[in-house]
């Protein structure tokens, strides 16, 4: 089940009720465990978090670490120890045994299956399908394996111990191991039978099947070549089926007639070597196989390290400003750094030897980079920056631009981004040409001034100001026509000249231009549409955030998505605006109207009043005191 790696969804201490549940929940599950035994588990004190993880196909788990090492793991309301804690209390759960060769297998998802348990001669525990039990290997009962039995014990021994006998949960060297401090488990001999004993009976098996093999198998070639008059060396070949390979199985000896006596005196002695070589062998295959995890498991570890230093000086260098100080860890994590990885890399720090943020941090500041300081309680800080430090200034920041400032230009070149010019005008509407004649303008584009400065000099042309109030413009019958109403043209008189002026623009064809960089001016009627920012709501009181229009400032909704998914940390959709054929939508999870306004604002440079939405914000809730 924790074969592969699973993502971490949230990391918090967990609160005194859920850790009350928490021990009424393992009590209920694990009737055995007495009072002290249930304290030593789950303390009263100690530092206890509650992890929600979802492993790779989806499934949603709850974790309980204690002092870094998870010792409870929660799915589907049932709860189950790790090995971490059967490691103290072995005697949990009913267990099977095996051989230490199917120990890579459990570990790579495998199921645990009936020709592979080791049955002592106490005979196997009792145990009914579905019961919750344990696995351990040979030489020790310290449980390698927890998972879920597919048949009872009776229904095992009538099936002649063959087919799939316990479906495992959780192993030893699987990610759920990794996520704690992967210490290695103990030794703890088995009560009811000592691995010596078990040995001694699997030989006097394998003697018996050696007997029968030789009553039917009589073709047996010894060749003896002498080397030397201090070396023999025996080739043996068998031609058993059953026994193992030893064609190429050399022993040197001293020469000495007994030796070359009895060919099956020397048959029995070279199968029970070649045994000996093939059990040393598969010891040091899997300590091999154990090593070359530990070794892959520390590269991953080294990787990341330096990954998390590197976005660390880059954010440090190009994005914060002395300003942004004092920055919040969190904020810090997920906003500045972030953006800064690689592109085909990802930032995880769970997978680096720091495992959590604050600790990589206290490390940065013992080499003097930065300065964490906790301003408020449990919430973190970094308060100064040594920008002088020598890590910092050696730092180069790579030339390749990021997602935000990249815009994709007709599908094959890139280039920076760069707003665009945009410039409101107004047409001469034919209701208004009797006014603007004098001017000789019909069919030409006016900008607000112009309109103000044309009809400025049609009243005073006209001598329309009146004579004693010049805050009063005296309508004449072209301004009636033009300006006022139907239901006006016998009550008003006079217009102040604010008012003449904004009644002539309402009346005028309003038009608008977008000029980008090296292309052409773009002309429309009416206002541009702003980019629009909603905030709608789903099922399960889940919101999402909806932006819109993004075309019309030339952003691409794609790249625009892919920057705010680094910035946000969430996930980001894209679908077509009904009712048309080239808009697109972007829809991100969560309210992130603070995060989109920033990005546009700050990395693609649009103005705030061509943003439409921004006062959808979350409002940050007031402090309780």
């Amino acid at each position: 089940m924790f074969a592969k790696p699973f993502r971490v969804k949230s990391n918090t201490a967990i609160k005194g009720s859920d850790r009350r549940k928490l021990r009424a929940d393992v009590l209920a599950a694990f009737p055995s465990i007495s009072g002290g035994q249930l304290s030593h588990l789950i303390p009263n004190k100690e530092e206890l978090n509650v992890v929600k993880i979802y492993l790779h196909k989806g499934e949603a788990v709850i974790a309980y670490v204690l002092n870094k090492n998870p010792i409870f793991f929660e799915m589907d309301t049932c709860i189950y120890p790790t090995v971490y804690t059967l490691w103290s209390h072995p005697d949990l759960l009913a267990a099977f045994t095996t051989w230490r060769a199917v120990l890579p297998k459990l570990a790579g998802g495998a199921d645990l299956m009936l020709p592979g348990v080791v049955v002592p001669p106490s005979g196997l525990p009792e145990v009914l399908q579905g019961d919750l039990c344990a696995i351990n290997l040979v030489g020790s009962r310290a449980p390698v394996a927890i998972g879920l039995a597919t048949m009872s014990t009776t229904e095992m021994l009538a099936a002649g111990m063959k087919g799939r006998g316990v479906s495992t949960l959780h192993t030893y060297l699987d990610q759920l191991w990794a996520f704690g401090e992967k210490t290695n488990p103990p030794v703890i001999a088995h009560k009811h039978c000592d691995p010596g004993e078990i040995g001694e009976q699997m030989g006097q098996e394998d003697d018996e099947e050696e007997d029968e093999d030789e009553e039917e198998e009589k073709e047996e070639d010894v060749i003896i070549d002498a080397v030397s008059n201090e070396n023999v060396t025996a080739v043996l070949h068998s031609t058993e089926s059953d026994t193992p390979d030893i064609d190429n199985l050399c022993l040197n000896v001293e020469p000495e007639p007994e030796l070359v006596s009895s060919a099956t005196g020397q048959v029995n002695d070279s199968e029970t070597h070649a045994s000996e070589i093939a059990d040393q062998k598969e010891i040091t295959e899997d300590i091999g196989d154990h090593q070359d995890t530990a070794e892959t498991i520390k590269t991953i570890q080294e990787q990341m390290d330096e990954l998390l230093v590197q976005c660390f000086l880059h954010a440090l260098k190009s994005k914060v400003k002395k300003a942004d100080l004092p920055l919040l860890t969190s904020t810090f994590l997920k906003i500045y750094m972030y953006p800064c990885c690689p592109e085909g890399r990802q930032l995880d720090i769970k997978k680096s030897s720091y495992k959590k943020l604050s600790k990589f941090l206290q490390s940065m500041q013992q080499r003097h980079i930065v300065q964490v300081k906790e301003l408020s309680k449990g919430v973190e800080s970094i308060a100064i920056v040594n920008w002088k430090h020598a890590d910092l200034k050696s730092f180069k920041v790579p030339e390749t631009a990021t997602v935000e400032e990249v815009v994709k230009v007709d599908g094959e070149s890139e280039t920076l981004y760069q707003p665009p010019e945009i410039d409101s005008f107004y047409h001469i509407s034919s209701k208004l040409i009797p006014l603007f004649e004098h001017a000789g303008l019909k069919d030409v584009t006016l900008s607000s001034a112009d309109v103000r400065s044309i009809i400025t000099n049609y009243v005073k042309s006209n001598e329309l100001i009146d004579d004693y109030n010049k805050n009063y413009v005296t309508i004449n019958p072209i301004l009636c026509d033009c300006i006022l109403e139907k239901s006006e043209h016998h009550v008003v008189t006079k217009l102040k000249w604010d008012d003449l002026f904004t009644r002539c623009l309402e009346k005028l064809q309003q038009c608008h231009q977008v000029t980008f960089p090296g292309q052409k001016p773009i002309v429309r009627k009416g206002n541009i549409k702003p980019i629009s920012i909603d905030v709608a709501q789903r099922a399960s009181n889940k919101k999402v955030t909806i932006i819109t229009n993004l075309e019309v400032y030339g952003l691409d909704p794609q790249v625009v998505g892919s920057a705010l998914q680094l910035r946000a940390q969430a996930s980001v959709t894209m679908n077509q605006v009904p009712g048309t054929k080239d808009k697109m939508a972007l829809q991100v999870q969560g309210n992130q109207v603070n995060h989109i306004a920033k990005l546009l604002t700050e990395e693609y440079r649009i103005p705030v009043k061509y943003i439409e939405g921004l006062n959808k914000a979350p409002k940050s809730g007031k402090k309780k005191r």
